[in-house]
């Protein structure tokens, strides 16, 4: 069975987007690496990695919610359906064995907030967490500083600035 890896990101980025190819990009490699995928099934970042994936013959968990007016994008091979937003999340985190964090809003930031706190609580065994951007390094400094302040591990989140070193990353982690 094959390791799969969640991704987290933003619903907002459409196909010309810089975001919306690095994810797909991000998809297929990972794809390629023997990685399954798994993300939130809707549009954006979640269509792209999905789409990535799919065009190259991966196994795609999309983990929907009916909170919204949005049908699953057409490239998840399997759909999991939660009731509640939280129940949606601790699925996301459930079948992961890894997370990438890519662009995105306050419900990225929901995502990542949980999956650090997983890592930071030992709430579960510890899985590789990656991010990529700017916004997020500059987050998770601050976010850091207090950790650190607190005599708490500020090793839990990994910066990669490329597919290729996410790839390289998680195929060495996971």
């Amino acid at each position: 069975m094959n390791n799969t890896i969640t991704i987290f990101g933003s619903a907002v980025p459409v196909e010309n987007d810089a975001q919306y190819k690095f994810a797909y990009e991000l998809g297929a490699a990972l794809t390629k690496a023997g990685f399954n995928i798994c993300s939130g099934g809707n549009k954006g970042i979640m269509e792209a990695v999905s789409k990535g994936a799919f065009d190259n013959d991966g196994k795609i968990y999309g983990v929907t919610v009916d909170l919204w007016d949005v049908k699953p994008n057409p490239y998840i091979t399997v759909e999991v359906k939660e009731k509640k937003l939280f129940d949606r999340i601790a699925k996301l985190i459930e079948l992961g064995d890894a997370y990438v964090i890519l662009q995105g809003g306050t419900g990225t930031l929901l995502e990542f907030a949980a999956v650090w706190e997983y890592a930071n609580k030992n709430l579960q065994k510890q899985k590789p967490i990656v991010c990529h951007s700017k916004m997020w390094k500059t987050v998770s400094d601050v976010i850091n500083e207090q950790l650190k302040s607190e005599n708490r591990n500020t090793d839990l989140v990994k910066y990669c600035s490329s597919v290729t070193e996410i790839v390289e990353y998680l195929i060495k982690t996971v």
